[in-house]
């Protein structure tokens, strides 16, 4: 073939040396008949599918092969092969612009998508469809591209003719459609588009179903619901439409939604993917007996699924059956294919809930990797501590690498009270003061060092950590009642520590440890009355020791020693380790 071509067409310089190079490779290679794409060229696209329209031979034009028109051709598709897109495209085009051939259109059509120019695309598709107007492939593909173009109307008609021209495979390329429309950018007016499109179709499931889907996306859950319940209706045994029935309504109505799966699940007990999801859903409205049952049926089907066995085991930890839980974790664990660290973590809340601090150290200590890993290790170190082994447990905590500013904030404030709870307050605030040096606008840190500070006398320091938490968040009604609480309990500016607590009690009326607050607030103004009014709804709220210790002490200076005596002594029965209600009584009663 490559003897025939006597010469070069005129082309600019650009094209001629790319022409030149490329030819010796064509040379090399007899072309195939003009017009005919290669075997592996068939135009990819979600809407393609093959139907009568598309078999059906379209008119050819008679032309006579000429040199030029080869040469063009081969042009094009060595440009293609070696890379050079943008000269494939206007070869091919122009070859179907001048040859009016459908063939060649479509090739020009397919090289255009290809090389990502959507323009030339919608160009060269159009060219396809006019030559080829049974060509339902053209139509499909045209509008894809004007959908992703944002030209709906124009994107919407065209799905409209390929619906109208092939009938008989309207169900398919509605749900085609609709998959197309799932990933649109503006969910209502791709709602909108479908509605439109399905409207001719009502006695089709798949119109409907379609319509559903893209209400659901646009958030209108009660059109969906409509919709697939009449889908439903037209294919009573379609899973995809119970599955979507039972999810809406298990939003709303969640028992009917589980009567949905359960109803369709005693005709097709078959059903296990419906099963999972009725064993889900039962789980989420703590069913959990139920949802065991459901899992371990399906279970019993794959028994060596690592998976099932977790969400059993699982299942069987919150229902505190911690034998049967602990079988089924330690299935996943033998299975080796349910992620180990995963499941160590879980044998070391199954410890923990069997108060086996050893075991669950030892399972924690086995969790090397992923998500749980911070818990894991945080957990390990609070049992460590447990144990009265807090060298080891702050070892721990040492050795650990965050990967966040918020853990290595929360690896301090674990750390500082594990040390407050041994009573090394000096050594508490030392690690807190460490980590805010690092870290000096972390909220939660500014607040227990604070704390701590306060604690161990440096109340200078913990007012200057508390103000500058109020700055960083004036709506930290915390950081207010701590500074208010401080001047209180120290008797020492009143009238600024009422004001504070008060500003606290405003931006968190419910809280019961505010309202404790401002009633001692108003002890300390001598307002005998709000006191007590305002800590006997605290302490009704919460009876905590420290509440009553303040109640008891009002009450007393209000006369009412014997209801106060009362108080304090059935508030010491019920914590007889508070030492605030031990002060108290030995002040108050001789």
């Amino acid at each position: 073939m490559c003897a025939r071509i006597k010469s070069i067409p005129d082309m600019s310089s650009v094209k001629y040396l790319i022409a030149a190079s490329l030819m010796l490779t064509a040379c090399a290679h007899a072309p195939q008949q003009v017009g005919d794409a290669p075997a592996h060229s068939d135009v990819s696209t979600p809407v393609a599918t093959t139907s009568a329209a598309q078999i059906e031979s379209p008119v050819l034009p008679k032309l006579e092969l000429t040199d030029e028109m080869l040469y063009e051709y081969l042009l094009a598709e060595v440009g293609n092969q070696r890379g050079y897109k943008e000269l494939a495209v206007e070869g091919s085009m122009d070859l179907a612009t001048k040859t009016r051939d459908p063939r060649l259109a479509k090739r020009a059509a397919q090289l255009a998508f290809e090389s990502g120019d959507m323009v030339k695309a919608v160009t060269a598709f159009k060219l396809w469809q006019e030559l080829d107007p049974g060509a339902s492939l053209a139509t499909r593909m045209l509008a894809s591209l004007q959908l992703r173009g944002g030209k709906l109307a124009e994107a919407q008609a065209e799905f409209a003719k390929v619906l109208k021209e092939d009938g008989d495979n309207a169900p398919h390329t509605l749900l085609q459609i609709q998959q197309l429309l799932m990933s649109y950018p503006d969910k209502a007016a791709a709602l909108k588009m479908m509605r439109e499109l399905a409207a001719p179709y009502p006695k089709l499931a798949e119109s409907h179903w379609a319509v559903a889907k893209l209400a659901q996306a646009a958030g209108d859950d009660v059109l969906a619901l409509g919709e697939v319940k009449q889908a439903r209706s037209l294919r009573t045994d379609w899973v995809q439409a119970v599955s979507l029935e039972a999810e809406l309504l298990l939003k709303t109505a969640p028992q009917q939604g589980l009567q949905v799966l359960k109803g369709y699940l005693k005709d097709n007990p078959e059903a296990n993917e419906l099963r999972l999801q009725y064993a889900r859903a039962l789980v989420e409205q703590q069913q959990y007996p139920e949802a065991r049952a459901e899992f371990q049926r399906v279970s019993e089907l794959n028994p060596d699924n690592p998976d099932l066995a977790f969400a059993i085991a699982l299942i069987s930890l919150q229902m505190q059956d911690l034998q049967g839980a602990e079988s089924q974790l330690k299935l996943a664990l033998e299975n080796g294919k349910k992620d180990q660290d995963t499941v160590q973590y879980y044998l070391g809340q199954l410890g923990e809930a069997k108060k086996s601090d050893e075991d669950a150290i030892s399972h924690y200590g086995q969790v090397k990797g992923g998500e749980h890993l911070f818990a894991a290790k945080m957990r390990q170190a609070f049992l460590l501590n447990r144990q009265h082994r807090l060298g080891e447990a702050r070892k721990l905590l040492h050795d650990y690498q965050p990967n966040s500013n918020e853990q290595r904030a929360q690896i301090s404030l674990i750390e500082a009270q594990l040390l407050r709870d041994d009573k090394q307050y000096a050594e508490a605030y030392a690690v807190l003061q460490k980590s805010l040096d690092k870290l000096p606008n972390q909220q939660v840190l500014l607040y227990e060092a604070a704390m701590m500070a306060d604690k161990i006398g440096k109340y200078e320091i913990a007012e200057k950590y508390l103000r500058k938490l109020m700055q960083l968040n004036p709506e930290d009604a915390n950081a207010y009642n701590a500074l208010g609480y401080s001047f209180l309990e120290r008797n020492v500016r009143i009238a600024e520590g009422v004001a504070l607590v008060e500003k606290a009690l405003r931006l968190a009326p419910e809280d019961i440890a505010i309202m404790d607050s401002v009633g001692w607030g108003y002890f300390r103004s001598g307002k005998l009355a709000e006191s007590v009014q305002m800590l006997r709804r605290a302490h009704a709220a919460n009876p905590d020791p420290e509440i009553a210790a303040h109640l008891g002490e009002a009450l007393w200076a209000q006369g009412e020693k014997a209801e106060a005596k009362q108080l304090l002594q059935d508030s010491l029965k019920a914590h007889p380790d508070s030492e605030q209600l031990q002060s108290t009584i030995k002040r108050l009663i001789p």
